[in-house]
Protein backbone atom coordinates (compact mmCIF):
# COMPACT_ATOMS: atom_id res chain seq x y z
CA UNK A 1 0.00 0.00 0.00
CA UNK A 2 1.49 3.42 -1.18
CA UNK A 3 1.33 5.93 1.54
CA UNK A 4 0.10 9.36 0.76
CA UNK A 5 2.72 12.07 1.16
CA UNK A 6 0.32 14.88 0.69
CA UNK A 7 -3.51 13.65 2.52
CA UNK A 8 -6.12 15.89 2.41
CA UNK A 9 -5.98 18.67 5.53
CA UNK A 10 -8.97 20.32 6.49
CA UNK A 11 -8.78 23.16 8.52
CA UNK A 12 -10.80 23.25 11.46
CA UNK A 13 -11.60 26.47 11.73
CA UNK A 14 -13.47 25.77 8.75
CA UNK A 15 -16.46 24.10 10.39
CA UNK A 16 -16.46 26.23 13.58
CA UNK A 17 -16.95 24.55 17.31
CA UNK A 18 -20.80 22.96 16.57
CA UNK A 19 -19.82 22.20 13.07
CA UNK A 20 -16.54 19.96 14.56
CA UNK A 21 -19.29 18.63 17.05
CA UNK A 22 -21.49 17.57 14.42
CA UNK A 23 -19.25 16.29 12.16
CA UNK A 24 -17.29 14.01 14.52
CA UNK A 25 -20.17 12.84 16.44
CA UNK A 26 -22.49 12.23 13.57
CA UNK A 27 -21.39 8.15 13.80
CA UNK A 28 -22.44 7.86 17.44
CA UNK A 29 -25.71 5.76 18.40
CA UNK A 30 -27.84 5.27 21.07
CA UNK A 31 -27.83 2.07 22.45
CA UNK A 32 -28.88 2.01 26.12
CA UNK A 33 -32.41 2.02 27.76
CA UNK A 34 -31.04 4.48 30.23
CA UNK A 35 -29.76 7.25 27.71
CA UNK A 36 -32.98 9.51 27.31
CA UNK A 37 -30.78 12.52 25.81
CA UNK A 38 -27.69 12.14 24.64
CA UNK A 39 -25.66 14.80 22.34
CA UNK A 40 -27.21 18.14 21.29
CA UNK A 41 -28.69 19.92 24.47
CA UNK A 42 -26.88 21.71 27.84
CA UNK A 43 -26.83 18.05 29.14
CA UNK A 44 -27.29 14.11 28.92
CA UNK A 45 -30.18 12.80 30.72
CA UNK A 46 -29.83 9.59 32.38
CA UNK A 47 -32.33 7.30 33.94
CA UNK A 48 -31.05 4.35 36.11
CA UNK A 49 -34.31 3.88 37.78
CA UNK A 50 -33.09 1.66 40.61
CA UNK A 51 -29.88 1.03 39.82
CA UNK A 52 -26.19 2.77 41.54
CA UNK A 53 -24.70 5.41 38.96
CA UNK A 54 -20.87 4.99 39.01
CA UNK A 55 -18.76 7.75 37.29
CA UNK A 56 -14.78 7.73 36.57
CA UNK A 57 -13.03 10.49 34.28
CA UNK A 58 -9.00 10.25 33.01
CA UNK A 59 -7.00 12.63 31.31
CA UNK A 60 -4.65 11.81 28.48
CA UNK A 61 -2.14 14.49 27.75
CA UNK A 62 0.29 14.20 24.85
CA UNK A 63 3.95 14.37 26.21
CA UNK A 64 2.49 12.84 29.20
CA UNK A 65 0.32 10.20 28.58
CA UNK A 66 0.89 9.00 24.35
CA UNK A 67 3.56 9.36 22.11
CA UNK A 68 2.19 10.32 18.61
CA UNK A 69 5.58 9.42 16.88
CA UNK A 70 4.04 5.50 17.59
CA UNK A 71 0.99 5.97 18.73
CA UNK A 72 -1.72 6.05 15.79
CA UNK A 73 -4.90 8.78 16.39
CA UNK A 74 -7.26 5.68 16.04
CA UNK A 75 -5.85 3.89 18.69
CA UNK A 76 -5.08 6.34 20.76
CA UNK A 77 -9.18 6.91 20.58
CA UNK A 78 -9.84 3.54 21.60
CA UNK A 79 -7.20 3.43 24.08
CA UNK A 80 -8.39 6.72 25.62
CA UNK A 81 -11.71 4.64 26.13
CA UNK A 82 -10.50 1.89 27.17
CA UNK A 83 -8.76 3.19 30.18
CA UNK A 84 -12.01 4.69 31.87
CA UNK A 85 -14.18 1.60 30.74
CA UNK A 86 -11.84 -0.24 32.74
CA UNK A 87 -12.10 1.94 36.18
CA UNK A 88 -16.01 1.13 35.43
CA UNK A 89 -14.95 -2.51 35.59
CA UNK A 90 -13.19 -2.01 38.54
CA UNK A 91 -15.94 -1.57 40.46
CA UNK A 92 -17.35 -4.49 39.52
CA UNK A 93 -20.04 -2.33 37.15
CA UNK A 94 -21.46 -2.40 33.69
CA UNK A 95 -20.00 0.70 31.46
CA UNK A 96 -23.48 2.32 29.70
CA UNK A 97 -21.94 5.55 28.51
CA UNK A 98 -19.47 7.94 28.61
CA UNK A 99 -18.45 11.87 27.35
CA UNK A 100 -15.40 12.69 25.23
CA UNK A 101 -13.55 16.40 25.82
CA UNK A 102 -10.95 17.60 23.50
CA UNK A 103 -7.52 20.10 23.55
CA UNK A 104 -6.90 20.63 20.26
CA UNK A 105 -4.15 22.42 18.64
CA UNK A 106 -4.03 23.97 15.28
CA UNK A 107 -1.22 21.72 13.97
CA UNK A 108 -4.35 18.98 14.05
CA UNK A 109 -6.34 18.81 11.01
CA UNK A 110 -9.77 17.88 10.58
CA UNK A 111 -8.97 14.54 8.91
CA UNK A 112 -6.49 13.80 12.14
CA UNK A 113 -9.46 14.28 14.51
CA UNK A 114 -11.78 12.20 12.28
CA UNK A 115 -9.10 9.46 13.13
CA UNK A 116 -8.94 9.92 16.63
CA UNK A 117 -12.91 9.80 16.39
CA UNK A 118 -12.56 6.91 14.51
CA UNK A 119 -10.82 5.26 17.36
CA UNK A 120 -13.71 6.42 20.13
CA UNK A 121 -16.50 5.07 18.05
CA UNK A 122 -15.18 1.40 17.57
CA UNK A 123 -14.50 1.65 21.36
CA UNK A 124 -17.97 2.71 21.93
CA UNK A 125 -19.38 0.17 20.07
CA UNK A 126 -17.15 -2.89 20.98
CA UNK A 127 -17.87 -1.92 24.81
CA UNK A 128 -21.70 -1.23 24.14
CA UNK A 129 -21.44 2.54 25.43
CA UNK A 130 -23.41 5.18 24.31
CA UNK A 131 -21.71 8.86 23.32
CA UNK A 132 -23.92 11.25 25.24
CA UNK A 133 -21.24 14.13 25.22
CA UNK A 134 -18.25 16.02 25.62
CA UNK A 135 -16.53 19.91 24.78
CA UNK A 136 -14.06 20.59 22.44
CA UNK A 137 -11.48 23.66 22.74
CA UNK A 138 -8.23 24.97 21.53
CA UNK A 139 -4.96 24.21 22.81
CA UNK A 140 -1.44 25.38 22.80
CA UNK A 141 0.02 22.35 24.21
CA UNK A 142 -0.97 19.44 21.89
CA UNK A 143 -3.65 17.04 21.90
CA UNK A 144 -5.50 16.43 25.38
CA UNK A 145 -8.16 13.96 25.75
CA UNK A 146 -10.70 14.07 28.87
CA UNK A 147 -13.10 10.82 28.51
CA UNK A 148 -15.77 10.65 31.69
CA UNK A 149 -17.33 7.44 31.99
CA UNK A 150 -20.37 6.38 33.36
CA UNK A 151 -21.20 2.87 34.69
CA UNK A 152 -24.29 1.21 36.72
CA UNK A 153 -25.14 -1.71 39.27
CA UNK A 154 -27.35 -2.98 41.76
CA UNK A 155 -25.92 -1.66 45.40
CA UNK A 156 -25.23 -5.42 45.97
CA UNK A 157 -23.22 -5.99 43.29
CA UNK A 158 -20.55 -3.03 43.66
CA UNK A 159 -17.12 -3.83 44.91
CA UNK A 160 -14.87 -1.14 46.49
CA UNK A 161 -10.82 -1.02 47.55
CA UNK A 162 -11.82 -1.32 51.35
CA UNK A 163 -13.69 -4.76 51.86
CA UNK A 164 -10.34 -7.08 51.92
CA UNK A 165 -9.80 -9.33 54.93
CA UNK A 166 -7.09 -10.59 56.12
CA UNK A 167 -7.51 -14.10 55.18
CA UNK A 168 -9.03 -13.63 51.77
CA UNK A 169 -6.59 -14.80 48.67
CA UNK A 170 -5.43 -12.05 46.40
CA UNK A 171 -6.15 -12.66 42.34
CA UNK A 172 -5.18 -11.32 39.16
CA UNK A 173 -6.79 -11.69 35.76
CA UNK A 174 -4.76 -12.36 32.35
CA UNK A 175 -1.35 -11.71 32.24
CA UNK A 176 1.11 -8.70 33.73
CA UNK A 177 3.79 -6.18 32.53
CA UNK A 178 3.10 -6.84 28.47
CA UNK A 179 2.02 -3.42 28.35
CA UNK A 180 5.53 -2.08 29.63
CA UNK A 181 7.41 -3.87 27.30
CA UNK A 182 5.59 -3.16 24.57
CA UNK A 183 5.95 0.52 25.55
CA UNK A 184 10.54 -0.08 25.86
CA UNK A 185 10.18 -1.78 22.44
CA UNK A 186 8.30 0.85 20.68
CA UNK A 187 10.96 3.74 22.20
CA UNK A 188 13.72 1.75 21.33
CA UNK A 189 12.33 1.89 17.60
CA UNK A 190 11.85 5.65 17.88
CA UNK A 191 15.29 6.17 19.14
CA UNK A 192 16.53 3.88 15.82
CA UNK A 193 14.07 5.70 13.30
CA UNK A 194 15.28 9.37 15.00
CA UNK A 195 19.08 8.20 13.93
CA UNK A 196 17.92 6.34 10.72
CA UNK A 197 14.42 7.77 9.31
CA UNK A 198 14.81 4.98 6.23
CA UNK A 199 15.03 1.97 8.90
CA UNK A 200 11.82 -0.37 8.74
CA UNK A 201 11.24 -2.23 12.20
CA UNK A 202 10.11 -5.64 11.98
CA UNK A 203 8.56 -5.72 15.32
CA UNK A 204 6.35 -9.05 14.97
CA UNK A 205 8.32 -10.81 17.16
CA UNK A 206 6.74 -8.27 19.76
CA UNK A 207 3.41 -8.62 18.64
CA UNK A 208 1.68 -9.07 22.08
CA UNK A 209 3.02 -6.58 23.77
CA UNK A 210 3.05 -4.04 21.30
CA UNK A 211 -0.89 -4.68 20.64
CA UNK A 212 -0.90 -4.65 24.56
CA UNK A 213 0.39 -0.80 25.09
CA UNK A 214 -1.45 0.07 21.73
CA UNK A 215 -4.56 -1.18 21.91
CA UNK A 216 -5.07 -2.59 25.39
CA UNK A 217 -9.18 -4.16 26.20
CA UNK A 218 -10.64 -3.74 29.64
CA UNK A 219 -12.25 -6.64 31.05
CA UNK A 220 -15.46 -6.42 30.80
CA UNK A 221 -15.98 -9.82 31.29
CA UNK A 222 -14.62 -10.34 34.56
CA UNK A 223 -18.02 -9.43 35.58
CA UNK A 224 -20.11 -12.01 34.26
CA UNK A 225 -16.90 -14.66 34.50
CA UNK A 226 -17.41 -13.83 38.33
CA UNK A 227 -21.24 -14.16 38.55
CA UNK A 228 -21.38 -17.30 36.95
CA UNK A 229 -18.76 -18.97 39.41
CA UNK A 230 -20.96 -17.30 42.12
CA UNK A 231 -18.19 -15.36 43.88
CA UNK A 232 -17.93 -11.58 44.80
CA UNK A 233 -14.91 -9.86 45.08
CA UNK A 234 -14.35 -8.55 48.63
CA UNK A 235 -12.31 -5.50 47.14
CA UNK A 236 -11.35 -4.59 43.23
CA UNK A 237 -9.11 -1.95 41.65
CA UNK A 238 -7.75 -2.09 37.95
CA UNK A 239 -3.81 -2.62 37.31
CA UNK A 240 -3.10 1.10 35.40
CA UNK A 241 -0.22 2.29 37.68
CA UNK A 242 1.63 -1.58 38.30
CA UNK A 243 0.80 -4.26 40.68
CA UNK A 244 2.61 -3.17 43.37
CA UNK A 245 0.86 0.21 43.62
CA UNK A 246 -2.60 -1.12 43.31
CA UNK A 247 -1.72 -3.88 45.74
CA UNK A 248 -1.06 -1.19 48.07
CA UNK A 249 -3.76 0.76 47.35
CA UNK A 250 -6.19 -1.96 48.36
CA UNK A 251 -3.76 -2.72 51.83
CA UNK A 252 -4.04 0.24 52.81
CA UNK A 253 -7.63 1.33 52.29
CA UNK A 254 -8.54 -2.19 53.50
CA UNK A 255 -6.12 -2.16 56.53
CA UNK A 256 -4.37 -5.55 55.90
CA UNK A 257 -1.28 -6.47 55.14
CA UNK A 258 -0.29 -8.69 51.92
CA UNK A 259 2.13 -11.64 50.64
CA UNK A 260 2.70 -11.22 46.88
CA UNK A 261 4.20 -14.63 45.51
CA UNK A 262 7.06 -14.41 42.52
CA UNK A 263 6.25 -17.62 41.55
CA UNK A 264 2.83 -17.10 41.04
CA UNK A 265 3.11 -13.80 38.66
CA UNK A 266 0.90 -14.66 35.43
CA UNK A 267 3.58 -13.49 32.43
CA UNK A 268 3.72 -14.54 28.73
CA UNK A 269 6.04 -16.20 27.33
CA UNK A 270 6.92 -13.21 24.77
CA UNK A 271 6.99 -11.11 27.74
CA UNK A 272 9.75 -12.88 29.41
CA UNK A 273 11.79 -13.26 26.33
CA UNK A 274 11.43 -9.63 25.47
CA UNK A 275 13.29 -8.87 29.23
CA UNK A 276 15.89 -11.31 28.79
CA UNK A 277 16.62 -9.05 25.12
CA UNK A 278 16.42 -5.94 27.07
CA UNK A 279 18.21 -7.40 29.85
CA UNK A 280 15.50 -6.34 32.54
CA UNK A 281 14.38 -8.33 35.45
CA UNK A 282 10.94 -9.42 34.41
CA UNK A 283 9.42 -9.61 38.31
CA UNK A 284 10.38 -6.26 38.67
CA UNK A 285 8.50 -5.02 35.68
CA UNK A 286 5.48 -7.37 36.08
CA UNK A 287 5.20 -6.02 39.56
CA UNK A 288 6.35 -2.23 38.60
CA UNK A 289 5.31 -1.42 35.27
CA UNK A 290 1.79 -0.18 34.33
CA UNK A 291 -1.15 -0.37 31.68
CA UNK A 292 -2.13 -3.58 31.82
CA UNK A 293 -5.85 -2.90 32.50
CA UNK A 294 -6.47 -6.05 33.90
CA UNK A 295 -8.11 -6.65 37.40
CA UNK A 296 -6.76 -6.90 40.36
CA UNK A 297 -9.25 -8.46 43.69
CA UNK A 298 -9.55 -10.33 46.40
CA UNK A 299 -11.91 -13.29 47.43
CA UNK A 300 -12.84 -14.94 50.60
CA UNK A 301 -10.43 -18.00 51.06
CA UNK A 302 -13.48 -20.55 50.79
CA UNK A 303 -14.26 -19.39 47.35
CA UNK A 304 -11.02 -21.01 46.16
CA UNK A 305 -12.23 -24.18 44.84
CA UNK A 306 -14.74 -21.82 42.43
CA UNK A 307 -11.35 -20.26 40.76
CA UNK A 308 -8.95 -22.69 41.36
CA UNK A 309 -7.72 -23.61 37.80
CA UNK A 310 -9.63 -21.25 35.68
CA UNK A 311 -7.18 -19.77 32.98
CA UNK A 312 -8.64 -16.48 33.39
CA UNK A 313 -7.87 -16.25 37.03
CA UNK A 314 -4.22 -16.84 38.91
CA UNK A 315 -4.45 -16.37 42.66
CA UNK A 316 -0.96 -14.15 43.17
CA UNK A 317 -1.28 -14.04 47.02
CA UNK A 318 -2.75 -13.51 50.33
CA UNK A 319 -3.69 -11.35 52.31
CA UNK A 320 -2.47 -10.73 56.05
CA UNK A 321 -2.43 -8.89 59.18
CA UNK A 322 -2.10 -5.20 58.90
CA UNK A 323 0.91 -5.47 61.05
CA UNK A 324 2.66 -8.21 59.31
CA UNK A 325 3.22 -5.61 56.08
CA UNK A 326 3.12 -5.64 52.45
CA UNK A 327 5.61 -8.28 51.11
CA UNK A 328 6.89 -9.84 48.02
CA UNK A 329 8.09 -13.25 48.44
CA UNK A 330 10.93 -14.53 46.37
CA UNK A 331 11.52 -18.05 44.73
CA UNK A 332 14.07 -18.60 47.03
CA UNK A 333 11.60 -17.91 50.09
CA UNK A 334 12.90 -14.66 50.91
CA UNK A 335 10.64 -11.58 52.37
CA UNK A 336 11.08 -8.30 50.41
CA UNK A 337 9.15 -4.96 51.72
CA UNK A 338 6.54 -4.12 48.50
CA UNK A 339 6.76 -0.17 47.47
CA UNK A 340 5.23 1.59 44.85
CA UNK A 341 7.38 2.42 42.01
CA UNK A 342 4.66 1.77 39.45
CA UNK A 343 3.84 5.00 37.58
CA UNK A 344 3.12 8.46 38.86
CA UNK A 345 1.85 11.27 37.32
CA UNK A 346 3.15 13.97 39.19
CA UNK A 347 6.75 12.87 39.48
CA UNK A 348 9.24 15.00 37.95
Amino acid sequence: MIEDKNPQRTSIAQLGEFGLIEHLTKNFDVTQESTLKSIGDDAAVLDFKDKKVVVSTDLLIEGVHFDLAYMPLKHLGYKSVVVNISDICAMNARPTQITVSVAVSNRFPLEALEELFEGITHAAKEYKVDVIGGDTTSSQKGLIISITAIGEANEEELVYRNGAKHTDLLVVTGDIGAAYMGLQVLEREKQVFQVNPNSQPDLDMYSYLIERQLKPEARKDVRTLLHALEIKPTSMIDISDGLSSEIIHLCKQSKVGCNLYEDKLPLDPQFISTCEEFNIDSTTVAINGGEDYELLFTIDINDFDKIKGNPNFSVIGHMADESEGIHLVTRANSKIALKARGWDALSE
